[in-house]
């Protein structure tokens, strides 16, 4: 009994020292219920090899009697070395394990189910999406392989099968698509105009789960904030539900409310469009083309920007102010933003001032109740605030459609819906003026400069056909007639037809022009929106270079000229005497932190493995070796030598490969 006892103790702890030494002798965390079990089968492997070793050496008399003192030596040598070419062996199951299934911290159980059901989810939806794609006949896009040829032998017919798809494929994917109707700098034609067609239609929901947010998110009562909210929703969106409501001191206000399961869905949705992004640009050419690995990481980043609402809240208030700036500027400019009310609102719930009126996508009948001169007037009006918060203050709507703009009551304008405002540094703003002044005056020399200095140019680019693409879209834009299109769709057209890639901020600028032009068209179908825009940047130019602001910029730049010049005497000093006193070094900069680490360690590493290599070498040659002193039967003492220096450098080897192969984790 006492026997069996301490034949599990040995085991148990033969065990324990094996996980403890693999984790020592590799310098990597190893997992403990592997360890234990390699080393249970280093502890019943380890005498049994021990024993068939010192047989096989003849060391030890027929009667198995050993008074001679070497002998005894020479077999308990072999009987360690053995045993620790067994425990070699068990480390290099180890390195083996971890290489194929690497060691992972134990997870909390209900983290655990609750990560393999969103994984199934997602699987689910995986298939789902791509299950549509391939009843759609858009398979092709994902695998490389167009199966649908026969049928889709047309560009248009491709288009309006990716837009069905799209429109089956639910919220996200229809956001994805309306983003990418804009990218004309990206996407050309029939995909253009099918992706313009996608709609964002909703269900209702119950009011009761739109309460259920609203005081989840509302702090303290809501009885101390809202007199009333509508239960009917004014609009509903994919993301959001849109109710009017009355403050507690009367005031009219709208209510955005995010659905409840919208983050959810959308952040489930926003994996499998990198996922699918990712597939299409490595497989296919119009993946590659379209770079759909950067789009889709845009439009993710944005899409779950929206899901905050404070984002969109911090995105008004820097509208109103660059309005307020304009309007302080000039007189009146009749164009309101809606007033937030941070009290009443969150991440997932705005609430803003009520802007009366319609949306000039529906306002047909009041427009057309208004005099001409108004109408133009209104239209200047527009253009010239949205112009002047592009070209002077750098922050526009980045979405002025005409459903985001109000024709209110008293004919102004109201501006609404600020989930995507572009914002533009001085350098891109003086940039892009320098292209309107050159387009104003037909120099197409100096706007292919002005785009050059914008865009991200391939080195390969013949500039000078580029020139003359840009070149014929400035002078046909003289006399081509009204409503024919926008100046700006034609170069964003002459800039991916070049294969030119153009920033996301440009992009947006762009992109808000023609998007103005489609507003201005409808509050009057007669405004030349390009011929008024040139003739206005020359006069915001003055105001971009003002003598106050050349005089600031150039004390500024003085100011860190002069402090540049005042070291340099020092610096002057010091080299001069270091050139006198022979003492003249050249320092190189430091590495980082990082990139001194990964040197240390790929150093340690090389040497580590070259000398371990060595020792294997080494050993191999002294065994094979029939030179040396015998020591006792057939064991010589460069067979001993050779095992021992053997051993050593086939550990050096696992940790190699175990670093190299598997990499270290702490």
């Amino acid at each position: 009994m006492i026997t069996d006892v301490l034949t599990v103790v040995l085991a148990l702890l033969s065990a324990l020292l094996v996980g403890f030494v693999a984790r020592r002798t590799l310098a990597t965390p190893v997992g403990w219920p592997r360890s234990i079990i390699v080393g249970l089968l280093v502890f019943l492997t380890g005498p049994a090899f021990a024993n068939w070793v010192v047989d096989e050496a003849a060391i030890l008399p027929e009667s198995g009697e050993t008074g001679d003192a070497r002998i005894a030596f020479v077999a308990i040598g072999l009987v360690i070395i053995a045993l620790a070419w067994i425990f070699a062996l068990g480390v290099a199951i180890l390195v083996g394990l971890e290489a194929i299934f690497p060691t992972r911290p134990l997870s909390n159980p209900i983290t655990v189910i609750r990560a393999a059901s969103r994984r199934a989810k997602r699987s689910r939806r995986y298939l789902q999406i791509v299950g549509i794609a391939s009843r759609h006949g858009i398979g092709w896009m994902f695998s490389g392989s167009n199966r649908a040829a026969h049928e889709l032998t047309t560009s248009q017919q491709r288009a309006q099968a990716l837009v069905r798809a799209i429109n089956a494929s639910g919220v996200s994917f229809v956001k994805l698509g309306q983003v990418l109707s804009t990218r004309r700098d990206m996407i050309p034609e029939p995909y253009i105009s099918a992706l313009g067609s996608l709609q964002s239609s909703a269900t209702t929901l119950e009011w009761a789960e739109i309460r259920e947010v609203i005081r989840a998110e509302v702090p303290g009562d809501v009885d101390a904030v809202f007199a009333s909210i509508d239960e009917v929703p004014l609009a509903a969106a994919s993301v959001a539900q849109v109710h009017t409501a009355t403050l507690i001191d009367g005031t009219p206000v709208v209510v955005k409310v995010q659905r409840p399961t919208a983050r959810a869905q959308v952040t489930a949705d926003v994996d499998i469009i990198l996922r699918l992004a990712e597939r299409a640009e490595t497989r296919t050419r119009i993946g590659r083309n379209l770079r759909l690995q950067s789009v889709a990481r845009g439009f993710t980043t944005s899409l779950l920007d929206e899901l905050d609402y404070r984002i969109e809240a911090t995105n008004t208030e820097m509208i109103r102010r660059s309005l307020a700036k304009i309007s302080s500027d000039h007189e009146s400019i009749g164009i309101s933003v809606p007033r937030l009310f941070p009290a009443a609102s969150s991440a997932r719930l705005l609430t803003m001032e009520l802007v009366d009126g319609v949306p000039l996508s529906r306002a047909a009948d009041r427009l057309d109740a208004l005099p001409k001169e108004r109408r133009t007037a209104l239209a200047a009006r527009l253009m010239g605030a949205v112009v002047e918060q592009m070209l002077v203050h750098g922050v526009f709507h980045a979405d002025l459609h005409p459903g985001n703009a109000i024709l209110r009551e008293d004919g102004t304008l109201g501006l609404i819906d600020f989930g995507a405002v572009g914002i533009l540094e001085h350098s891109q703003r003086q940039r892009l003026t320098a292209l309107l002044l050159a387009a104003a005056s037909e120099d197409d020399v100096a706007a292919t400069d002005a785009l050059l200095l914008i865009v991200d140019a391939p080195s390969d680019l013949d500039v000078d056909a580029f020139r003359h693409d840009i070149g014929v879209v400035i002078t046909s834009e003289q006399y081509r007639p009204s409503g024919s299109g926008s100046i700006f769709t034609r170069m964003v057209d002459v800039i991916r037809e070049n294969r030119i890639g153009l920033p996301g901020d440009l992009a947006a600028a762009f992109r808000s022009l023609a998007t103005l032009e489609g507003c201005l068209k409808v509050i009057d179908p007669d405004f030349d929106m390009m011929r008024q825009a040139l003739l206005l940047v020359p006069k915001l130019l003055r105001r971009v270079q003002s003598l106050p602001r050349a005089a600031t910029s150039a004390q500024a730049r003085a100011a860190v000229l002069a402090e540049m010049v005042g070291t340099l005497p020092h610096r002057a000093d010091a080299v001069l005497s270091g050139i006198e006193n022979g003492t003249l070094a050249i320092r190189v900069k430091s590495l980082d932190e990082p990139e001194r680490a990964f040197l240390t360690s790929t150093t340690s590493l090389v040497v580590g493995t070259v000398v371990s290599i060595a020792a294997v070498v080494v050993a191999v040659v002294l065994i094979v070796s029939d030179t040396g002193p015998m020591l006792v039967g057939q064991v010589g003492m460069f067979d001993l030598l050779g095992a021992v220096i053997g051993f050593f450098g086939f550990l050096g080897l696992l940790r190699a490969v175990r670093q190299t192969f598997v990499g270290p984790r702490g």
